[in-house]
């Protein structure tokens, strides 16, 4: 009977070994083909099957070449398939781990390219979103991202389309302060709209924008009876806008996005 007990325990084992788990395929697979398996699967857009090897790689062979390009890729997939704040995190790994590395100018691209285009402005072209309605963080991190790489590589192959996202960033960020400045403004918030303006002048010098914030500023010192400051004002938005046609026509007509709540305080 013991002997029979013994024999019907090893198979129910066997039988719950055999029912578990699946098991992995790529167990015993080298890096080489773990890698290569994840860039096939990379190229042909299956980001999730992709995302597996290429952790599969760095937790397995977390030294040399393979795991620091697994994790390049990792971050790139990760923003395909849309999960940004999993490929920053790859992201900012990444440069913690290997701040001297070949690869760093591209990370520096990606994380800057996935804080330019966040999942809100998907739909901007549905939704008519000012892109200056947006969150200025992400905005202000994307250039700080851009900026570094420009500055720390110069000749990467990325750093002028860098450049380029850096002006349309900066011109965004001065139309944030902007409607800012207007909001106050309508809402009678003089001196409030008067520091807005003031920093498009100061913070993004030279932008479009300046031309509206001095005419905020000219209007908003009127409001608050300082004629010396308004004539300032005044003086400076002809100077560095001689064809304006602020004083003699007023604001343009303000648009926004259907959705966007600021479009009923106006």
């Amino acid at each position: 009977m013991l002997i029979l007990s013994l024999l019907l325990s090893l198979a129910l084992l066997g039988g719950c070994s055999s029912s578990g788990q699946e098991t992995d395929e790529t167990a015993n697979w080298s890096v080489e083909r773990l890698f290569q398996d994840g860039t096939a699967e990379m190229n042909s857009g299956n980001w999730k099957a992709a995302q597996r090897r290429f952790t599969s790689v760095e937790a397995r062979f977390p030294f040399g070449p393979y795991a620091q390009q697994s994790l390049i890729n990792l971050a790139y997939v990760q923003w395909k398939d849309q999960e940004p704040e999993m490929a920053l995190a790859t992201i900012n790994r990444f440069l913690q781990q290997y701040p001297n590395h070949p690869g760093t100018d591209y990370m520096l691209f990606l994380r800057g390219l996935i804080l330019f285009t966040p999942p809100s402005a998907v739909f901007s072209s549905v939704t008519l979103q000012d892109p200056a309605e947006r969150d200025p963080k992400a905005m202000q991190e994307s250039y700080a991202a851009f900026d570094e790489l420009v500055h720390r590589f110069p000749q990467s192959r990325y750093a002028d389309d860098a450049r380029k996202r850096m002006n349309w960033l900066v011109n965004i960020m001065a139309e944030h302060e902007l409607h800012t400045a207007r909001f106050y403004y309508d809402r009678q918030g003089y001196v409030a709209a008067i520091n807005r303006a003031q920093r498009v002048l100061t913070e993004f010098e030279g932008v479009p924008a300046s031309e509206q914030a001095l005419y905020i500023m000219m209007l908003s010192y009127q409001k608050l009876e300082l004629p010396d400051m308004a004539a300032d004002s005044e003086r400076v938005l002809l100077a560095n806008f001689p064809d304006t046609e602020l004083i003699e026509k007023g604001f343009p007509n303000a648009e926004y996005s259907w959705w966007n709540p600021m479009r009923y305080l106006f």
